[in-house]
């Protein structure tokens, strides 16, 4: 059973950066792609970046050129660099795999920009 854990989520100023990570367990990690999603108060969860098996990369509009998704196949980690943060970035952060049907996703990690 393929099991997320994500961490690193935490009050930052805007202008500020945090990095991400979620770790797998339980699965093939290098034949995953994974989905890093995030869900703000009274809106609905949507999707922030996607990295590939092969660590190709996508982003929504709002986070281009600020965050970057990343992998480390030999520790079975997904990251998500935030830089540039803005309170609008403020939401519940999860990361996601989807494989053979099923969906996965952690706990999710807070962030939260405000000064």
């Amino acid at each position: 059973q393929l099991q997320l854990v994500e961490s690193g989520g935490g009050l930052v100023q805007p202008g500020g950066s945090l990095r991400l990570s979620c770790a797998a367990s339980g699965g093939t990690f290098e034949h995953y792609d994974f989905g890093w999603f995030r869900q703000a108060p009274g809106k609905e969860r949507e999707g922030v970046s996607c990295i590939s098996n092969s660590a190709g990369a996508t982003y929504v509009d709002s986070v281009k050129g600020r965050f970057t998704v990343s992998r480390d196949n030999a520790k079975n980690t997904v990251y998500l660099q935030m830089n540039s943060l803005k309170p609008e970035d403020t939401a519940v952060y999860y990361c996601q795999v989807a494989h053979l049907g099923l969906a996965y996703w952690g706990q999710g990690t807070q962030v939260t920009v405000s000064s």
